[in-house]
């Protein structure tokens, strides 16, 4: 039985013009945003002395991620995803699971707001303090409704009409890819970011957990699908073997990724309730009843 050949609209050549746009769209926002990124830092650090409020590591943490963003849609990656379904999903987790974090890590808020121009800033400034945006700001609420962002773009895209449509033309493969990151690195803030957008560290366990739950739901889907979900042009030589592959690939490193996260938070958590109160959970430990005195003098001066 001679190998299916894949057909993909959005391959190499096949809309040269629209590529070549996008790819420099792509680097001209991340060169845009590395740039606003540098001069907030720079203004931090000039205030306030350098590392103490955005240290070198999340600088170079933000730098990681966007080169990691830029890699996943260039080169052999890109090459890889245009082949198999599988290697989409690969790409699709290095978004996800690589530059997200990295980009939440470089709690890059702040240090993008100082770079913003005055009139920006300000609009900024009165959005913040406004009351809708006080409560969407609360670290649990913003944990929250981050993880259902991430589960519902992830569902989203990887339906077969969307998924179909991102192949076929690289515009809402563009968008695909944005979403994606952008989820991702909304959703890791409350994990990795500063301390003023961690929720309490049973929140943050809990929603990795619950967030963890519709990704392994949608790998399982597609490993233990009895045929392809998707048309066979859309995926490798091998359909079915190509889909359940992208499928584990989705299952195991997600669950991986956020277990181990999950058991970190959970362990600098413990690590700090000890800290604080080294006594455990007694807050006024009982003491033994003090000696009486062995000495009862009686009537007649003799100790009993």
């Amino acid at each position: 039985m001679p190998a299916l050949t894949v057909d993909r609209a959005h391959g190499p050549g096949q809309h040269p013009v629209a590529d070549g746009l996008l790819t420099i769209l792509a680097v001209a926002t991340a060169c845009l945003l590395v740039a606003g990124y540098g001069r907030g830092v720079q203004e931090l650090w000039a205030r306030r002395g350098r590392g103490r409020v955005v240290s070198g590591r999340r600088v170079t943490a933000f730098g990681a991620g966007t080169v990691i963003a830029l890699a996943a849609d260039q080169g052999p990656v890109h090459e890889l995803a245009e082949s198999s379904f599988a290697g989409h999903m690969a790409q699709h987790m290095l978004l996800l699971l690589v530059a997200g974090p990295l980009l939440a890590a470089g709690a890059a808020g702040l240090p993008l707001s100082l770079a913003a121009p005055p009139s920006l800033r300000r609009l900024l400034a009165r959005a913040r303090v406004a009351r809708p945006a006080r409560r969407l700001r609360r670290p649990t609420t913003y944990a929250l409704l981050a993880g259902g962002a991430q589960a519902a773009v992830l569902w989203f895209w990887h339906l077969p009409g969307p998924y179909v449509a991102a192949v076929d033309d690289p515009v809402p493969h563009a968008v695909e890819h944005l979403c994606l990151l952008a989820t991702a690195w909304w959703f890791w803030t409350p994990v990795l970011g500063p301390a003023r957008h961690r929720p309490p560290a049973p929140v943050t366990v809990l929603l990795l957990m619950a967030t963890m739950l519709p990704a392994a739901a949608l790998g399982a889907v597609l490993t233990f699908a009895p045929e392809p979900v998707y048309p066979v042009r859309v995926l490798g030589a091998d359909p079915l073997a190509d889909q359940q592959l992208a499928g584990l690939l989705m299952w195991a490193p997600m669950d991986l990724v956020v277990l181990v996260v999950a058991l970190g938070v959970f362990l600098r958590w413990l690590r700090r309730m000890a800290r604080d109160r080294p006594d455990g959970l007694l807050a006024d430990p009982v003491r033994p009843p003090a000696r009486r005195a062995a000495v009862d003098v009686g009537s007649e001066g003799t100790a009993r």
